[in-house]
C-alpha cells in the first residue's frame, strides 16, 4: 500500500470514529438531569437522572452523562415523577346546549387543562354510554394529545341529562360488556354508575357489566333521598376493585357520609377498604368537604386515588387542578411520596393499566416536572372553608410520550439571546 492510500484509510477511520461518536453523543433525546424522581412501582425516591429517545424511558440512573443528550434540562431542586393520571375527569366537550356532560358544555376539551397541572392521562368517569361512546371517541379522545382513557356509563346516552341516567331499560349490560371487550378494549376501561334516584338497579346492572367484561366499576351513589346505605353498597353489591368516589362529600339528606355527625368514620369504611373497594377522590364542584376530609385524616383513613372530576363547574371552585388536589393532602398531613403514589401507581392499578403511572425502561416517556413551593397557602373546599397549608405543588415541566407539552417557566428553552446569535 503506497502512502497515499495509507493517509486515505486513516482520514476514513476518523471520519467512521466521528460518526460513530456523534450516533453515540446523540443516543438520548432529551436528558432531566438532578431532580429527585418519585416512582412508587419502581421504588425510586432520591436525586437521579432521567433519559428519554424516541418518545419512551431510555435510562433512569444517578448520573447520565450529558454528553449523550441531544437537549439537556437542569431540574436540580424540583421534583421528577410519572405523568399523573386523573381518574376521574369529564372530557366529552361539545356543543348540545340541551346536553349535560355528554356532548355538552359542562365538559371540557382535556389539552387545555392537563397538561398545565401534570397531567397525562384522564379517565373519563361515565360522560358517554354504549349509544355515543363512538361520538365521543371521534370528537374527543382521536383528537386529544393527552392519554383520554374512559369508563363507559351504564346508561346508553351516558351523562345527556338526569332524566335520561334514571332509565332502566337502556342501561345494558350485554351491550356494555361488548363495546369494551370487543370495540375498544384498550381505550374503555371500566363502567360508571351515577345520579340514580332509585334503589340499587343501577349498580347492580354496572357490576354484572363489569364482570362480563372483566373491568372495575365506579359509583357516585348520590341523589338519592333518603339516602342508601353506603355500607350495603361496600359490602353486599360492589366487588374488590370497584370504586366509590366523591369518598368525602358532604350531603347528608342524599348521600350517606363516611364520618358521621360526631367527626367519626364509620367503622366499616376501614373494613370496606380491607376488602378491597377503591376510595377515590373525585372532588368536583360538590363532593369534597373538609368537615369529611379532615377527621378521616386524622383518624388515619386516606383514599386510594386522588382524583379532580374535572369540568367546567368544577375548575374555577375549590378543586382547580389536580396539582391543587395533590397539594390539599399535603395539608391535611399525607407525604409527598404518598400522594404521588395515589395519583400514578395506584390509578395505573385499578384501572388495570400498568403500563402506565410508572418509569419503566421502555415506557411511554409521561413525566411530570413539580416544583415544591414551600409559604403560606390557603385551600377552599366545595363549602367555602379554608384549610391552611405550607406547601404547595406546581407543574413546571410536562412530557407526553417524549414531547414537551408544558413548560411553566421555559427551564427547556435557550435564552432570546440565542436565536440573535444565529444571525
Amino acid at each position: 500500500m503506497n502512502q497515499e492510500k495509507k493517509n486515505l484509510l486513516a482520514v476514513g477511520c476518523m471520519l467512521v470514529f466521528c460518526c460513530l461518536n456523534a450516533v453515540h453523543a446523540q443516543q438520548y433525546d432529551l436528558l432531566l438531569k438532578g431532580g429527585h424522581v418519585i416512582s412508587a412501582k419502581n421504588q425510586l425516591d432520591g436525586k437521579m437522572d432521567v433519559a428519554i429517545a424516541g418518545g419512551k424511558i431510555a435510562q433512569v440512573a444517578v448520573n447520565i452523562d450529558p454528553k449523550n443528550a441531544k437537549q439537556l434540562i437542569d431540574v436540580t431542586g424540583l421534583y421528577v415523577t410519572p405523568g399523573i393520571i386523573d381518574m376521574h375527569v369529564h372530557v366529552f366537550n361539545g356543543t348540545n346546549v340541551d346536553a349535560y356532560i355528554a356532548d355538552g358544555l359542562t365538559s371540557l376539551p382535556p389539552d387545555g387543562f392537563t397538561f398545565r397541572a401534570g397531567v397525562t392521562t384522564v379517565v373519563d368517569a361515565g360522560s358517554s354510554g354504549w349509544r355515543n361512546f363512538r361520538q365521543f371517541k371521534k370528537q374527543t379522545i382521536d383528537k386529544a394529545e393527552t392519554r383520554v382513557l374512559a369508563l363507559l356509563n351504564i346508561a346508553g346516552t351516558g351523562m345527556q341529562g338526569r332524566f335520561e341516567e334514571q332509565d332502566t331499560s337502556d342501561m345494558n349490560p350485554q351491550q356494555a360488556a361488548y363495546m369494551i371487550q370487543k370495540l375498544y378494549p384498550k381505550i374503555i376501561v371500566g363502567i360508571k354508575s351515577a345520579h340514580y334516584w332509585g334503589d340499587f338497579t343501577q349498580v347492580d346492572k354496572a357490576v354484572a357489566a363489569g364482570k362480563l367484561a372483566n373491568v372495575p366499576v365506579m359509583v357516585d351513589f348520590g341523589e338519592h333521598e333518603p339516602p342508601n346505605s353506603i355500607e350495603s353498597l361496600f359490602m353486599q353489591h360492589l366487588r374488590p376493585g370497584d370504586i366509590f368516589t366523591h369518598t368525602f362529600s358532604y350531603g347528608p339528606k342524599v348521600r350517606e357520609t363516611i364520618v358521621d355527625e360526631n367527626g367519626k368514620v364509620k367503622p366499616f369504611i376501614f373494613k370496606a377498604q380491607q376488602r378491597g373497594i377503591i376510595f377515590d377522590v373525585g372532588h368536583g364542584g360538590g363532593a369534597f368537604s373538609w368537615r369529611q376530609a379532615v377527621p378521616a385524616a386524622q383518624q388515619g383513613f386516606w383514599p386510594n386515588v386522588i382524583s379532580t372530576d374535572l369540568h367546567a363547574e368544577s375548575m374555577n371552585g375549590g378543586m382547580k387542578d389536580i396539582s391543587n388536589v395533590m397539594s390539599k393532602f399535603l395539608a391535611l398531613g399525607l407525604p409527598l411520596q404518598e400522594v404521588i403514589l395515589r395519583s400514578t401507581w395506584n390509578p395505573a392499578q385499578v384501572i388495570k393499566r400498568p403500563d402506565l403511572g410508572n418509569l419503566d425502561i421502555g415506557a411511554d416517556a409521561d413525566v411530570a416536572v413539580f416544583n415544591l413551593r414551600k409559604g403560606d397557602f390557603g385551600f377552599l373546599d366545595i363549602r367555602k372553608t379554608t384549610l391552611k397549608g405550607t406547601q404547595k405543588l406546581e407543574a413546571e415541566l410536562t412530557i407526553r410520550a417524549g414531547k414537551i407539552v408544558w413548560d411553566l417557566n421555559g427551564i427547556s428553552a435557550p435564552g432570546w439571546e440565542n436565536e440573535m446569535k444565529k444571525k
